[in-house]
């Protein structure tokens, strides 16, 4: 008679996943030369045939400032702003279907902005693997030219 074992330690184990989800939002940012010319913005998405539109809070955006590693392994980076805002339109639901966006609001000079409209199709990544599931992004740069996927 045989006796097998097996210990959890031998078998090969899955890599660990962030415990993290992305919010099904759609991402526009103002770059840092356009936001002088914009006092608010509003954001309308149409997606599958449902449709969601306000006012976007603008926060201030940043970057990432790599700080380096340590000789044990631990690394670290800090945030800076960089003149950017940033402004997000949550939806119910984001798929990778594609999405009518149109962007208005005021400028600081009391006048509207011109409306822009684009149709975009969100990106779908795996940044952690195709184990951890897929990151779907809809990112939009508004500017000076107008509106484009960022």
């Amino acid at each position: 008679m045989t006796t097998t074992a097996f210990f959890p330690g031998c078998q090969p184990q899955p890599a660990p996943c962030p415990m993290i989800a992305m919010a099904p939002v759609v991402t526009v940012t103002i770059p840092a030369s356009y936001v002088p010319a914009v006092k608010s913005l509003h954001l309308k998405a149409c997606q599958d045939g449902a449709c969601k539109e306000e006012d976007l809070e603008l926060m201030p955006g940043y970057v990432s400032i790599d700080q380096g590693c340590r000789p044990e392994g631990m690394c670290s980076a800090t945030a800076s702003p960089d003149g950017t805002r940033i402004g997000h339109l949550f939806l119910p639901t984001l798929s990778e279907s594609p999405i009518d966006a149109t962007a208005s609001g005021a400028g600081t000079d009391g006048n509207p902005l011109p409306v822009r409209t684009m149709t975009f199709t969100p990106k779908a990544s795996y940044p952690y693997g195709e184990q951890c599931g897929r990151f779907i992004t809809a990112n939009l740069v508004l500017d000076a030219e107008g509106l484009r996927q960022g």
